[in-house]
């Protein structure tokens, strides 16, 4: 599992901080110049600058809220990888559902429940997905086996045939 050879603890909370900082700048950046671009008044100027503007406004914050929800998830996923002694994706599942209850913290129990439901949710979709491309991608590099082995349904041999052997029919 190559997700699972990354950095030590104290190093990837810091790498998946700042992960998560840069892509919800771009990402945000992005979609907050289309709106900017959108609600613009009209003449194509003052639309490009109101995206511009847009985009200044509002990244920088967003952004922020990516890289709180990514190191919280870091700091629990390596609470966890510490106290299990395990990395797999049981880890990701429940700091996803850990780090959903503590950002919704502030907004009460309900909440703060309702949000590590879905957090974790997320997580587990995002995990069930993760190891069905990687059985998907690993039966493509299975070797076959040899012609003639008990694994293969003709015995080796290169007609097609419907249950048993079949006869010579062109007669």
């Amino acid at each position: 599992m190559e997700e699972y050879s990354r950095e030590p603890c104290p190093n990837r909370i810091v790498d998946d901080c700042g992960g998560a900082f840069a892509m919800g700048l771009i990402g945000s950046g992005f979609f907050q110049a289309v709106k900017g671009f959108r609600n613009a008044p009209q003449g194509m100027g003052r639309r490009v600058m109101g995206g511009v503007a847009a985009m200044k406004l509002r990244s920088p914050g967003i952004a922020a809220n990516f890289a709180a929800w990514g190191g919280v998830f870091s700091i629990v996923d390596c609470t966890l990888v510490s106290l299990r002694q395990r990395e797999d994706p049981w880890n990701s599942i429940m700091s996803g559902a850990i780090t959903g209850g503590i950002l919704a913290g502030r907004s009460g129990k309900v909440s703060m429940a309702c949000s590590a439901v879905v957090g974790g949710l997320l997580l587990t979709i995002i995990e069930g997905v993760g190891i069905l491309f990687t059985r998907i991608s690993a039966d493509q590099f299975r070797s076959p086996a040899p012609p003639g082995s008990s694994t293969d349904p003709q015995g080796g041999r290169d007609e097609f045939t419907f249950g048993v052997a079949s006869a010579n029919i062109s007669t």
